[in-house]
């Protein structure tokens, strides 16, 4: 976490609420889903031009996610809700972030309403930081082209950020993948956390409170702390070494995710058993960072055969967390 000279200040309703000391700033727009490492350049740049013009730097985003709003029968697989979305964001070198709610009104602005209406009166940016796909405004045309324009004609600078692939320092790469929030979904939908954890620029995590359940796992010799992930979640069912934070503590793990087919094939649940661990958690928040994939979720014929599996799958997550030393995102504090 970066040692903070200046708050993080978050602004929730940026069509109404005064922006405060992020007045004037120059703005990072997009949805940020994810906060992956293109995401991270787009923001680097705004910090970098805030700087030479003496303004904050912020990211003016949307909750909830646009694609909610246009197809709410979808539910959509996030990667970060807006809690952890601003934790990430927080621990970054950015003043704070402005929340525009995205509902009716806000989809029927016109780009150049946008401009004018949000931007130039209620924000008074001093300049902004956009990616080269990000459109805005209703039906979407609001183009780079457009907002360049725009900034020209309102007195403030544009930076229009070209697409970013990884190609891992290889020449011989002739196909690089972008770094992009659909590639990470599609890692995570395979259960391939290592490979998203590398699009992103830390393991992927998620934030639940621990829910009490059938107390199976005890019985077992295995006690777990419980969370429900968000319904739209496509994260692979099967066994992940991940790593626990609570609070300021870190515990490694191995994790369940699925239905449990071997007893009841119920409720979609994470289930984690924390290593030298002992305590209550209860109705606590915790964060999980998933490491590694060890298997699938698979059913088994007996209560036994189950122990023995999952004795080995601890013994691989202990492996795969002691080869990942301290993985864990960097997260930021919210007032």
């Amino acid at each position: 976490m970066p040692n903070r000279s200046h708050p993080f200040t978050v602004v929730r309703d940026g069509l109404r609420d005064p922006p405060g000391a992020l007045r004037g700033a120059v703005v990072a727009i997009g949805n940020f889903e994810g906060v992956h490492r293109g995401h991270r350049i787009v923001i680097d740049k705004a910090v970098t031009l805030a700087r030479s013009l003496a303004q904050p730097a912020a990211v003016l985003t949307f909750e909830p996610h646009p694609r909610a709003f246009f197809r709410p029968e979808e539910p959509v697989f996030r990667l970060s809700d807006e809690g952890a979305k601003l934790r990430l964001l927080a621990a970054t070198e950015l003043n704070g972030a402005i929340i525009l709610p995205f509902d009716a009104e806000l989809a029927e602005l016109s780009a150049e309403d946008f401009v004018e209406k949000v931007l130039v009166r209620r924000l008074a940016i001093s300049g902004a930081v956009i990616g080269f796909d990000f459109h805005f405004g209703n039906a979407r045309k609001g183009t780079p082209e457009f907002l360049t324009a725009e900034g020209a004609r309102c007195g403030f600078a544009v930076t229009i950020v070209p697409e970013v692939r990884e190609d891992g320092g290889d020449p011989t790469v002739t196909r690089p993948r972008r770094f992009s929030s659909g590639a990470v979904r599609a890692a995570l939908a395979a259960g391939d956390v290592a490979d998203a954890a590398d699009l992103l620029g830390y393991p992927w995590f998620i934030s639940g409170e621990v829910l009490h359940g059938d107390k199976r796992g005890r019985d077992l010799g295995f006690p777990t702390a419980n969370l429900r992930l968000d319904s739209g979640s496509r994260l692979r069912h099967g066994i992940y070494a991940v790593r626990v934070g609570i609070g300021d503590r870190r515990y490694g793990g191995v994790a369940s995710f699925g239905r449990r087919p071997t007893f009841d094939n119920g409720v979609v649940l994470l289930e984690v058993f924390l290593f030298d661990f002992a305590g209550d958690l209860y109705g606590q928040t915790i964060d999980v960072a998933f490491i590694g994939w060890i298997r699938p979720e698979l059913k088994f014929d007996n209560a036994d055969d189950l122990v023995r599996r999952m004795e080995e799958d601890a013994h691989a997550a202990r492996t795969m967390l002691a080869a990942a030393g301290d993985a864990f995102p960097v997260l930021g504090k919210l007032d």
